[in-house]
């Protein structure tokens, strides 16, 4: 299959005008003929509202994980021949409230593709044998993430922020193996029954697009598809927690993650959003950033360093993190340092300049993502799950560009406050954690 490389469009109109957007039964679509040859990408997703609080996200993980091995119609290898053969790829993820599927393929191969691609999500086998393989990997993988440093500083700071019930909790490496070793088929099945639908059903179809006739496909094969009909149960809000400090001790590790942050109430759609992310990607954003020049170039404490919005969502809110790697001997006065420069930070705010670099920065990034056909389908996608319509890939980069440096001060005095801060650490201290820290298996 050609590479996804489109070459340089003439076609100088907005997105809003290219692209073709459609309402097929169930399905929300849209379409964007592009000028790569022969090849056609398509990314969908779908509600499911998992309740966070029993553990049904490792459930929706393990549906997701089994509906590429086999339906009901035929097995697993039979539908790996047609996808192989062909050169396509066939994909499903879980993400939160929402699953979803990504798939590339010639142009004539797509009606095919669709087809079985309808069939896997509407009609799994959900073999035996398949999901003890599924069960036996998903362990592995929170075993794995055991070992990692990062991941236990991250998941810590979820827990501290937000309750069970919130799709920003990571829940503690025991609590998601014992789920796991509960889990039986028979619920696995009754999840795929109960909350796989075509609940908002999403899709962005980019590439060598004849818009007619991939009406035609997905009148034919997803059009039909019914909703599950599921609550939303899931949590919008953070914790009340006074701030504090979490330890995770992980026994002969050189170097300790740190993770800081606070909840925001800010979602994706709110004004103040763009200015906090320009605000944030300033302080921690890239190799340019503040931190970066002051705590690891100047100061030669950390390898990496970084600060962002994170798990921010139109339906609930997420947090302002700052992340730290130290050695163990400058875990203290990394820290310290780091909460100097934060400090500073929102104190006496951004420059001009670094406001109109950050700027620039971002609507470049963002523009040569939508270089690909899967880079567009991403993007389209997510601003039909946000509610903002294919027209946002227009409006993002005037939306940046138009934030003033006022606009950016005012925002982070009504958001970012790093007393506000918890703490969380993974790794090997060089001595007992602070008093008052709380220790975390």
């Amino acid at each position: 299959m050609p590479a996804d490389t489109p070459p340089p469009t003439t076609d100088l109109r907005p997105f809003a005008e290219r692209v073709y957007e459609r309402t097929l039964g169930s399905c929300h679509a849209v379409f964007l003929p592009t000028p790569v040859e022969d090849v056609v990408t398509w990314k969908g997703s779908f509600l499911t509202f998992p309740d966070f609080g029993a553990g049904e996200e490792l459930v929706q993980e393990l549906v997701m994980s089994l509906l590429d091995k086999g339906t009901r119609r035929r097995d697993r290898f039979a539908i790996a021949r047609i996808v192989d053969d062909r050169g396509a790829q066939l994909r499903f993820y879980a993400d939160g409230i929402r699953c979803g599927f990504y798939g590339r393929a010639l142009r004539e191969d797509v009606p095919e593709l669709m087809a079985i691609l309808a069939e896997q999500l509407r009609e799994p086998l959900f073999d035996a044998d398949e999901f003890e393989k599924a069960r036996a990997h998903l362990i592995a993988r929170v075993h794995r993430s055991m070992e990692s440093t990062g991941s236990q500083a991250s998941a810590a700071l979820s827990r501290r922020l937000f309750p069970p019930d919130h799709p920003n909790h990571t829940p503690a490496p025991q609590t998601q193996l014992e789920r796991l070793g509960a889990v039986t088929l028979d619920e696995v099945r009754a999840f795929h029954e109960r909350h796989v639908g075509a609940n908002t059903l999403n899709l962005a179809v980019v590439g060598d697009v004849d818009v007619p006739a991939m009406e035609a496909v997905l009148r034919a094969h997803l059009a039909d598809w019914p909703a599950a009909d599921v609550p939303a149960r899931f949590g919008t809000d953070g914790t009340n927690l006074p701030p504090g400090r979490t330890v995770v001790p992980m026994p002969d590790r050189d170097n300790v993650d740190v993770r800081m942050g606070h909840g925001l109430s800010v979602r994706r759609q709110d004004a103040d959003y763009i200015p906090l992310y320009l605000a944030t990607y300033i302080l921690g954003g890239n190799f340019s950033a503040r931190l970066m020049t002051t705590i690891r170039d100047e100061m030669g404490l950390t390898y990496g360093i970084h600060a962002g919005l994170v798990g921010i969502s139109t339906l609930y809110h997420g947090y302002w993190q700052v992340g730290v790697t130290l050695s163990r001997e400058n875990v203290e006065r990394g820290i310290e340092a780091t909460l100097e420069q934060v400090r500073r930070f929102t104190d006496e705010g951004v420059t001009a300049d670094e406001l109109e670099e950050k700027k620039t920065t971002i609507t470049g990034s963002f523009e040569v993502g939508l270089a690909t056909t899967n880079g567009l389908a991403i993007a389209l996608l997510k601003n039909l799950e946000r509610g903002f319509g294919p027209g946002y890939l227009d409006r993002f980069p005037r939306e940046v560009a138009a934030v003033e440096l006022d606009t950016v001060h005012a925002a982070m005095q009504r958001h970012l406050d790093p007393e506000r801060f918890h703490f969380a650490l993974a790794g090997t201290l060089p001595e007992a954690a602070p008093p008052g820290a709380d220790a975390a298996s």
